[in-house]
């Protein structure tokens, strides 16, 4: 049974990712948010000490999906552990590519402090993630040996800040196809795998 204040906080929850969504974390004021959610800026203070606590629940959840949507891709690819990699990262820039405004946001937009913890968090479950996959796409012999941890985060930031350019509104003009052709380009050349699958 969803009780009155799950229902609200869910409300702000939804309200602040729309504000998100349309304008970017700058203009994702309380009082923007609370008025997208249709409260005042006191019931969302009565559920979020602060603009920064309901952004790291924000993005927490999304992030949770994100990382749900990535587990799910990997399951999904039956060929090999290196495309199960590829699938992952793939995966997430084609999702990052279809809510450009969000996934800047997430990436690269300056926030504060307690939301950047939580960005890096999620940098770090992503790596293990990734890392996961290296260790068995070595253990199949599909990989070079290779320090999984290090390959891990170094995908994931040369990802993220391969994924900067076309999500910014500057220079979003990159075709999403040809954004995703490369990154699986540099995938399998960064892992050592054939260039083809």
């Amino acid at each position: 049974m969803t009780t009155a204040v799950g229902t609200t906080r869910d409300r702000l929850l939804r309200a602040a990712r729309e504000v998100v969504e349309a304008d970017g974390y700058a203009a994702a004021s309380v009082i923007a948010v609370a008025e997208r959610a249709g409260l005042s800026a006191g019931a969302l203070y009565r559920h979020f000490p602060s603009k920064a606590e309901l952004f790291t629940e924000l993005f927490r959840q999304v992030c949770d999906r994100e990382i749900a949507a990535m587990r799910t891709a990997a399951d999904e690819v039956a060929a090999s552990d290196v495309a199960r990699i590829e699938a992952v990262l793939t995966t997430f820039a084609q999702r990052a590519l279809r809510n450009p405004r969000l996934a800047w946001a997430l990436l690269a937009e300056p926030v504060d402090a307690a939301v950047d913890a939580e960005r890096l968090a999620y940098r770090r479950r992503y790596a293990d993630l990734l890392a996961g996959q290296l260790a068995e796409a070595i253990r199949a012999g599909e990989l070079p040996d290779q320090d999984v941890g290090f390959t891990a985060a170094a995908l994931v930031g040369g990802l993220g800040e391969a994924l900067v350019g076309p999500l910014s509104t500057a220079n979003g003009s990159r075709n999403p196809a040809d954004v995703v052709t490369q990154i699986r380009i540099f995938v399998r050349r960064a892992l050592g795998a054939p260039a083809t699958p």
